[in-house]
């Protein structure tokens, strides 16, 4: 995987084509180039482009449709406005966040002390997610309001997440090494996305469930069962089952009590609680990280919580 990038320069015209190349074609205008401090980051996602910028002077970009993304901004300090389909908004950092949608031209403004977390998103694997959410056929395109309320529980949720996404890409031997972990975390920031921004889907994404058929949720039970070890979000559950997401999470309390994350993460406690006591070769990090448990203290948490013991403990035993 790529490495992450640090990019820094006080020349426009240099920041243009940086920014141009990461995220979308176009104009950039700074009130005054001698304050100039253009500064972008970006972390090695693999389906996505998730980055930090600023530009360190009252800026206003123009651009065209984007086309073929999604983007979205979720502003750290200072103030913006942007307008986007004929809706213009002006708010400061903490009050929204932005999702700019593909088919029309954008504006922005920023202040000078403005820096942001930006998230581009393909607009193929993002409208992907959302069918699998809401059981609807893939392809339609998200009708995203321009800007959605970032001090909501949920908005909040979703800055973190973009936080965390991007310092775990950044950080040396984090979670880009892992895969599996970042097709989970990506997928969980997309769904964040979709539940936190008003759009035609809203409906759909939060309505009271139907009742679902108990033998589908077998059926994915049995899934579970037969393929723990598969890189697996309840998005991609949902879509096996031919249902919406809410609806899965739904008849998963109804037929066994729990979420279908919660049942997924209990059965592959359970295949490395029965290789700690086969006492094979690899230790309990390799055999944590194959079962799909990446942060080894909340690993050794859950897995306390079900077998009573910490898994170096299981594996002492196993040994003598």
């Amino acid at each position: 995987m790529a490495q992450p990038l640090s990019f820094r320069t006080a020349d426009l015209d240099v920041a243009r084509e940086q920014v141009t190349k990461t995220f979308a074609s176009h104009d950039v205008h700074v009130a005054d180039q001698g304050e100039l401090k253009f500064r972008l980051d970006i972390a090695p996602a693999p389906r996505l482009t998730i980055g930090r910028m600023s530009y360190g002077a009252d800026t206003t970009i123009v651009g065209p449709p984007m086309r073929l993304c999604y983007h979205v901004n979720l502003p750290v300090t200072g103030e913006s406005t942007v307008e986007q389909n004929g809706v213009r908004r002006t708010f400061a950092a903490g009050e929204a966040g932005v999702a700019f949608v593909p088919r029309a031209p954008v504006l922005v403004r920023w202040s000078a002390d403005s820096w942001q977390y930006h998230v581009k998103l393909p607009k193929d694997l993002l409208e992907a997610h959302a069918a699998k959410l809401t059981g609807h056929p893939a392809g339609e395109e998200i009708r995203f309001d321009l800007t959605f309320p970032l001090a909501s529980s949920t908005g909040q949720a979703l800055v973190a997440t973009a936080g965390f996404l991007y310092a775990e890409l950044s950080r040396e031997g984090g979670i880009s090494t892992i895969p599996a972990a970042c097709h989970e975390l990506e997928s969980a920031l997309m769904t964040q996305l979709l539940m936190t921004v008003p759009s035609q889907l809203t409906e759909s994404l939060h309505s009271r469930p139907a009742h679902t058929r108990h033998s589908k949720i077998r059926e994915i039970v049995d899934h579970i069962d037969r393929h723990p070890e598969e890189e697996i979000t309840t998005a991609d559950l949902a879509a096996l089952a031919g249902i919406g997401a809410r609806a899965l999470q739904a008849g998963f309390h109804d037929v066994v009590g729990m979420s279908p994350t919660a049942y997924l993460r209990g059965v592959r406690l359970d295949r490395v609680h029965a290789e700690l006591l086969a006492g094979g070769p690899r230790s309990v990090t390799e055999i944590a990280a194959a079962w799909g448990f990446f942060h080894p203290g909340r690993f050794a948490q859950q897995y306390r919580e079900r077998f009573g013991a910490l898994p170096s403990e299981t594996a002492r035993r196993a040994r003598h």
